[in-house]
């Protein structure tokens, strides 16, 4: 009997709350007159759209490209990263890596000849992919980029209106609002705007460009980074598939220096050429123009001056000694004379 009586007195008992947190919704009192309520805080809300972006890279790459991967790390809270992938394996096993790690989009650099860049947006594992060359990269760590923002806040983004125009531009679109938009009440992101991912479409290629907004006149100011995509092709599957979209524009790297190394030598083969002309002409023979017989038409002649001829030897003229070398001459006698006699 005594143990039932107690448990019907805890029963009875109200429940123990932090302090300054209500219970239950009835027991928050109204605000009177002069006062106001606070409303709750915005991360109390629940984190349904739970995507996860793994970014990693291939072996070989330079440091810029390590700079700019870690740097889409920082502003993406909802990123993963991972080791370097082996060249030897093959593309596909990237989807693995994805599923292992829990991610459903994927950002994987991939370095060749350690010069060129390039960059895959994959949504795994159904697919679609994209292949871009990646170009001028600019990181955040640059003294150029004078703006800043809060770590982990999400970012507006703003896009050509282009995207809305084509097929495939219209696909890239939803792929960037997918991959770079930070889901709503992420557990590592905070509840704040303060700056914009751009992507502009200019000489058939993509700008990026991530702008802070300053809160006083509602300015942007660049922060970084920056990088400019040009569009290679976009695939059905997941790194691999068949090919949606393949961009006319597109020129390989290689064919671009080997473009440049054709217009030098082009220009060098040319100065070549010159050169051999002008010795050619030094040594033909110079064709020799025949006599004009009007050319001395007008030509008026000399009058014929009468020849003398000299019977009489010229007379010789005097030889005028100089006279200092004479001076010259009696004064080291008179020294010689003078030195004997002492």
């Amino acid at each position: 009997a005594a143990a039932k009586r107690k448990r019907e007195v805890s029963a009875a008992r109200p429940k123990k709350r932090a302090k300054g947190v209500p219970s239950a919704p009835e027991e928050i009192a109204k605000p009177g007159p002069g006062e106001y309520s606070i409303p709750p805080p915005v991360s109390q809300g629940k984190w349904k759209n739970k995507e996860r972006v793994l970014i990693f890279s291939s072996r070989g790459i330079n440091f810029r490209t390590r700079h700019l991967m870690q740097d889409l790390r920082t502003l993406m809270p909802h990123s993963k990263a991972d080791t370097k992938m082996d060249r030897k394996d093959q593309l596909f096993v990237i989807n693995e890596v994805c599923e292992m790690k829990n991610c459903n989009k994927c950002i994987f650099f991939e370095a060749k000849k350690k010069q060129d860049l390039y960059m895959w947006l994959s949504n795994t594992p159904q697919g679609p992919s994209a292949k871009f060359l990646v170009q001028n990269v600019h990181t955040l760590a640059e003294l150029k980029m004078t703006g800043n923002c809060l770590r982990g806040s999400r970012p507006l983004l703003s896009f050509d209106p282009t995207f809305d125009k084509e097929p495939h531009y219209a696909l890239l679109k939803e792929l960037f609002i997918q991959i770079f938009s930070t889901p709503q009440y992420h557990p590592k992101s905070q509840p704040f705007v303060d700056h914009v991912f751009t992507f502009t479409i200019t000489d058939e290629r993509i700008w990026f460009r991530n702008y802070q907004i300053i809160e006083e006149d509602a300015s942007l100011v660049e922060i970084g980074p920056r990088f400019v995509l040009n569009l290679i092709k976009i695939f059905q599957g997941s790194f691999g598939g068949p090919t949606l979209y393949e961009n006319p524009h597109y020129q390989s790297p290689n064919m671009h220096r080997r473009m440049i190394r054709l217009s030098v030598a082009a220009k060098f083969r040319e100065k070549q050429q010159v050169k051999e002309v002008q010795k050619i002409k030094k040594k033909e023979s110079k064709v020799l123009v025949g006599e004009d017989p009007t050319e001395v038409v007008f030509e008026t002649p000399a009058e014929e001056k009468p020849v003398e001829i000299q019977l009489v030897k010229p007379e010789s003229k005097p030889i005028v000694k100089d006279k200092k070398k004479l001076r010259k001459i009696q004064r080291k006698k008179q020294k010689k004379l003078f030195r004997t006699e002492a």
